[in-house]
């Protein structure tokens, strides 16, 4: 996945690097698990990667999984198994790869896996990254918006496309090759309201990902205006995911500093005290409500 093929931005060698050595990690994790005999064998080869760039490898992992179900006669239970072991640990990078093989399956072969009802909008969260990743022209240069996707099929539409973009956010930071003035320029080219949800992408990716330091985090901060609770929340997300399945490392914390004005490991306590205890049914997702939860706590905190 070298950056110049895709036409992405490149800023200097070492975030090049960076990036170019998640996508080799999220493929090897996918080639890991379409060829493994079971569900919990991959793990076997993937904790032995870097703790920076493990995450990802579950990912592919999870995409692998996803594909070999969608595409497997009958019900395929592989990415349910996953889930039921180490998977469970990178509950939110598994969703998200999920969410890239649904890309790539029709829909009728879309897994039917029985998923967290918080975090399962997390899906489309993976969907539109993917879209931006691979299809850069329609979904970023062209700015195109998702034909109705229809899922889950007992949540509202509506939210769909929002969480779509909350992916392309994570995906410009790619495309913008980890330069926070690129990828602001690239957010400030969509219509206004599409943004929050972009800069809440663009926030989780520069936490966890990484590829800026402090000083460029801080003018992307000091840009971002009106979107920090945005921004702050999708810090807050990622801190959370690399909290969960022990993957820390300090480039998350530097982020959390700039983004929450705390330390990543208090940026996750705040996502997990404010994740809804149950889903009650309604127009606004649980989802939603977790993220205007954690926005809504850095303002009254007054980090935003």
């Amino acid at each position: 996945m070298r950056l110049e093929k895709r036409g992405f931005h490149v800023k200097d060698p070492d975030a090049q690097e960076l990036l170019e050595t998640i996508g080799r990690a999220f493929l090897t994790g996918y080639a890991q698990a379409a060829r493994s005999r079971s569900p919990g064998e991959p793990a076997k080869s993937l904790e032995k990667l870097p703790v920076r760039f493990r995450g990802f490898a579950y990912e592919g992992a999870a995409m692998g999984f996803a594909m070999v179900d969608g595409l497997s006669p009958g019900k395929g239970r592989r990415f349910s198994g996953y889930m039921a072991g180490r998977g469970d640990d990178h509950m939110y990078m598994a969703y998200v790869g999920l969410g890239w093989a649904m890309a790539r399956l029709p829909r009728f072969r879309w897994p039917k896996t029985v998923l967290d009802p918080v975090v399962r909008w997390l899906v489309l969260d993976g969907y539109g990254f993917h879209q931006a990743y691979f299809r850069t022209g329609t979904y970023v240069r062209g700015r195109a918006e998702p034909a109705r996707l229809r899922w889950p099929a007992d949540g509202p539409e509506w939210y769909g496309a929002r969480v779509f973009d909350q992916g392309v956010g994570r995906a410009l930071w790619f495309v913008g090759g980890a330069d926070a003035d690129v990828v602001l320029g690239l957010i400030e080219r969509f219509p206004a309201r599409r943004r929050p949800d972009l800069f809440s992408g663009a926030g989780l990716a520069a936490t966890y990902a990484g590829g800026a330091g402090e000083a460029e985090l801080r003018g992307f901060w000091q840009r971002a205006g009106e979107y920090r609770p945005q921004v702050a929340q999708g810090c807050a997300f990622a801190s959370e995911a690399r909290r969960r399945a022990g993957l820390e490392v300090p480039h998350t914390d530097v982020a959390a500093q700039v983004f929450c004005g705390m330390s990543a490991d208090e940026a996750a306590r705040i996502a997990i005290k404010t994740r809804p205890a149950r889903v009650v049914p309604g127009e606004v997702p649980a989802y939603e409500v977790w993220r205007r939860g954690i926005a809504d706590e850095f303002v009254s905190l007054g980090r935003c």
